[in-house]
């Protein structure tokens, strides 16, 4: 299977879900409400037989919490925020992908993920925290988005218009750090594991596929700031000519 980097197209996002979106949205949801409107008890059992425990996954070989966590989230911001990056971004690559291509990208950087989570806890020999939620298959969705639609301006935080792939740069690093920073109770290994995962899929099936330069942008960067400082200076010192040589 070949992928291609495609031209932004504008559609009716608003008026149309692409069948694998439409199916997650209203698992997700439907999931969520039973998750917390069925009291104490069905949250603990639900909790305890599908998030993702490196107890039960590895121990006791409760392999399906790889793929059954992605559909547990623990508050109502958490579940908005996943599925509307979801429908966001995910719209676009299930309608040039195709759903069953799209659905497969997607549950497997999701797995991927978990693996990534369950290797980590391993390491620090954390065997009873719980992990739930989508995001590791969401970021996979977001690098995606960042490589076959590079140059297309998005709203990164539903706010700041940026071009996808410095989004996906930005949200890269900021894992990355947070990574080695306090626990915040948020998995950002989960996130960085299908990060990865979702470029080097990519990678393999579509060669010609690469990040953005960083270094260039840094430098881009730079250049504009220096540009921008010199244009100040010049306008407090009279905006006199310069010197020739």
């Amino acid at each position: 299977m070949r992928y291609t980097q495609y031209s932004y197209r504008r559609s009716s996002l608003f008026g149309y879900f692409p069948p694998g979106i439409r199916w997650l949205l209203i698992s997700n949801t439907l999931i969520f409400l039973v998750y917390f409107l069925g009291g104490g008890s069905v949250k603990l059992h639900l909790t305890t037989l599908f998030a993702l425990w490196a107890a039960a996954a590895v121990r006791s070989l409760f392999v399906w919490q790889l793929f059954t966590y992605m559909f547990l989230h623990g508050g109502i911001t958490h579940l908005l925020f996943n599925m509307l990056t979801l429908w966001m971004f995910g719209t676009m690559l299930e309608r040039d992908w195709g759903t069953r291509r799209f659905l497969k990208y997607y549950f497997l950087c999701g797995v991927a993920a978990g693996v990534c989570v369950l290797v980590a806890n391993i390491a620090v020999g954390d065997w009873q925290t719980p992990t739930i939620g989508a995001s590791g298959a969401i970021f996979g969705v977001l690098v995606a988005f960042g490589v076959l639609y590079p140059n297309q301006t998005v709203l990164m935080g539903f706010l700041f218009p940026i071009k996808a792939k410095y989004m996906v740069m930005i949200y890269a690093a900021i894992e990355l750090l947070l990574t080695f920073g306090p626990n915040t109770g948020v998995s950002t290994v989960a996130h960085l594991g299908g990060m990865a995962f979702g470029y080097l899929y990519l990678k393999r099936r579509m060669p010609s596929v690469a990040l953005p330069d960083v270094r260039g942008a840094w430098r881009q960067w730079r250049l504009s700031r220096a540009k921008r400082k010199f244009q100040v200076y010049m306008r407090k010192h009279g905006n006199r000519d310069p010197w020739s040589n």
